[in-house]
């Protein structure tokens, strides 16, 4: 799957979209050459494309849903749509859904201004031509667990559709594990430091959950658990099957949830508990972005696909991809994870429960790494449900993950304190 994502269609895919010169979420709906509505609608039709090779198992639909005037960016109650393909997963006992997202809306330096051009190449036509790829190369493939890939409307107006699709998520109880937002992929140069870099990409994390309860909290305090939230394992497994299927890109982890004092479409999905990530490019050009397009002093203003480097696009959606079939074919994560405290000892014992839903795993590795490492530094098979370590739980940090014989590995859990 890796070597079938393709640089020259994600180029396509990226001018397709510039075609419809603004994506402003306040467009038109019914122009069917300009605007949100025919960009949604040329987006709807690229998946179904997708979806004719999946022998059925993927569906695709515009999910709609009215955003109430807000006295900011929306000025009056106006109907927005998430466009989303669903490939469902083979397993039906098997309810774990993951998500990728790009957003298909686009802006110019005014926010309200809705007719501007604004060709949204890479912010961010590059993460909505990521989704619609991906789909493109999953389609004829079968996982045991639920993709879906969805291009979001309206993060630009205030991060409308990421809200809308983590409020339906949380409705209908979606056992949503992981959820890759992708936001401006596609630039390799920077202005004003002239670094070029289509070799390292970044991935936004949060440390201490967005949501957290009283007693999250309380352990995470006991046991020095700030660097070890759900959304900062999913960005080092990232990094870690970077590192194995994509050459040329290292994750870079950024320990923040967003760039500084920023947000974007996974930060809803954290606010509701969930797992999420944010994927950007390494250096960003404010040249380009959320910029009029016009000339001025001899620099020419405006994100056009011109300015996208698409090898550093496919790479960082071999990354996705990677990262979602690793996940989607693994085995559910290890339950009931624990470190055993009842006895003073300079060894660690843990313990776990296997899934109770799904395959059952061939095994389990324990990962290990020194309170101060960023990445985890070992991993201990194990064929059992327990295991006891010669080190100290007092230097190390622990986690217990699911493995099927196929070696793909679910999402590692930190073991909770066991008396």
């Amino acid at each position: 799957m890796t070597e079938q994502v393709s640089a020259q269609e994600l180029e396509r895919l990226v001018r397709g979209l510039v075609s419809f010169e603004t994506r402003h979420s306040l467009s038109s709906v019914k122009d069917k050459k300009k605007g949100i509505g025919a960009a949604r609608n040329w987006a709807e039709a690229e998946l179904k494309k997708a979806a004719a090779t999946s022998g059925g198992r993927m569906t695709v639909t515009q999910d709609k849903y009215i955003v109430k005037a807000d006295g900011r960016r929306v000025p009056q109650d106006t109907e927005f749509a998430n466009v989303m393909a669903t490939l469902k997963g083979t397993d039906p006992t098997d309810d774990r859904v993951f998500l990728v997202s790009g957003h298909i809306d686009s802006r110019n330096t005014d926010i309200m201004d809705v007719t501007g051009k604004a060709p949204g190449a890479n912010d961010d036509g590059s993460g909505t031509a990521a989704v619609i790829e991906l789909a493109r190369v999953m389609a004829r493939q079968q996982f045991p667990a639920t993709i879906i890939f969805v291009c979001v409307q309206g993060e630009e107006q205030g991060l409308y559709g990421a809200k809308h699709l983590a409020e339906r998520a949380k409705k209908e109880n979606w056992n949503l594990v992981a959820m890759l937002n992708n936001d401006m992929i596609g630039n390799s140069f920077s202005d004003e430091t002239n670094l070029k870099d289509n070799t390292r990409v970044r991935i936004f994390s949060e440390g201490v959950p967005a949501f957290e309860t009283p007693e999250m909290t309380a352990l995470r305090k006991s046991i020095g658990g700030e660097n070890d939230s759900r959304s900062r394992q999913l960005a080092r497994y990232m990094k870690e099957m970077t590192s194995r299927y994509v050459p040329q890109l290292e994750v870079v982890l950024n320990y923040r949830t967003d760039r500084f004092l920023r947000g974007g479409d996974h930060t809803p999905f954290s606010q509701a508990g969930f797992t999420a990530i944010r994927v950007c490019e390494m250096n960003e050009n404010y040249q380009y972005q959320h910029q009029n397009v016009r000339t001025e002093k001899g620099i020419a203003y405006g994100d056009f696909p011109e300015h996208v480097d698409f090898e550093y696009v496919r790479k960082n959606t071999v990354m996705n991809l990677a990262t979602l079939s690793n996940l989607a074919l693994a085995p559910y994560s290890p339950e009931e994870v624990g470190v055993v405290t009842s006895n003073l000892t300079n060894q660690t014992e843990l313990r776990w429960n296997a899934p109770a839903k799904g395959e059952k795993p061939a095994g389990y590795y324990v990962l290990m790494r020194d309170t101060s490492a960023p990445m985890w530094e070992k991993k201990i098979y194990v064929e059992g449900t327990t295991t006891t370590l010669p080190y100290s739980k007092d230097n190390y940090f622990f986690a217990v993950q699911a493995v099927d014989a196929e070696g793909h590995e679910s999402l590692p859990v930190m073991p909770k304190p066991l008396r």
